[in-house]
């Protein structure tokens, strides 16, 4: 097996975000998609400023090009991107939603080779394939939505917020190469929280974001997800794009939602459909591939 750091960091994004899918899911019973963007923003931006602080470490010193690229990242990447995610699983569930975010991987491909000319070998190639193809067995089923509108905007969201999030963190890995990691996360989601707030105050009003956030804060399902999807999975995920290819990346992080199947199988004892065990597997063997490529 030839994993490197950059793939051990891709395979922990992948299992923290797994974890915080099922949490987020849980809080859109209680709270809205902007509701939840506005929380987990302001969660991940808490954590990153006290591991600043903690750590004690030195300011980077971003050129003016290099801050631009980083607010236009967390813009799209954080205040639009993770909007349109949250809005695609209300209305479509984790298990179809996970299906519409199998696109990731390959735009991943598609932008690292025409932003940086990467590429993969044939067999990572066929590795991601099959991890795709397991997500895609393991999670189909028809949704019990009546309106069809429902279905195609949910579909239409998942879809543009997987080329908002790939393009996102593909813009900022140059960058990532002579910065820490937590600045870099800490610009993108400061300005995804500055947007998401003037989003909820235009839309609402002052009163209801403070409201939005003492609801959330009492929440600990968002709270927890928060924490999960918002600062471990984020300073995993930077990190796996920042030490490995970005297309091996990619095809590790899609594994979240193999990782969600076996965790309701293991912890919440969900029933496991043959169906089920062949997606894993394929997946899992994939992953297998493209780890011993």
């Amino acid at each position: 097996m030839n994993l490197n750091l950059g793939d051990i960091y891709a395979i922990l994004t992948a299992f923290c975000w797994s974890f915080a899918v099922i949490l987020f899911d849980i809080s859109s019973k209680k709270l809205n998609s902007l509701q939840m963007s506005f929380i987990k923003n302001f969660i991940g931006v808490l954590g990153f400023i006290l591991t600043v602080i903690i750590l004690n470490l030195p300011s980077p010193d971003f050129s003016k090009k290099e801050i631009i690229s980083l607010l236009f990242s967390g813009f799209i990447g954080v205040a639009i991107a993770d909007l349109l995610f949250l809005s695609s699983l209300t209305k479509l569930g984790s298990g179809f939603s996970a299906i519409v975010a199998t696109i990731y991987s390959p735009i991943i491909f598609l932008f690292s080779f025409l932003m940086f000319g990467e590429s993969i070998s044939m067999e990572t190639y066929f590795g991601g394939i099959l991890v795709i193809c397991g997500i895609g067995i393991s999670t189909f089923r028809i949704p019990i939505i009546r309106d069809k509108r429902i279905i195609i905007v949910g579909v239409l969201f998942g879809i543009l917020a997987q080329v908002l999030t790939a393009y996102s963190v593909l813009l900022v890995k140059p960058i990532m190469k002579e910065n820490s990691i937590v600045y870099i996360a800490l610009y993108r989601f400061s300005i995804g929280l500055f947007c998401t707030v003037l989003f909820l105050f235009f839309k609402t009003s002052l009163v209801d974001v403070f409201k939005t956030l003492n609801r959330g804060l009492n929440t600990y399902t968002i709270i927890l997800g928060s924490f999960l999807g918002t600062y471990l999975s984020v300073i995993f995920w930077l990190a796996g794009f920042k030490y490995t290819i970005s297309g091996r990346a990619a095809i590790y992080n899609q594994l979240s939602t193999i990782f969600i199947i076996l965790l309701a199988f293991f912890i919440l004892k969900e029933p496991m459909s043959k169906k089920k065990w062949v997606g894993v597997l394929l997946s899992i063997s994939g992953a297998l591939i493209v780890s011993f490529n």
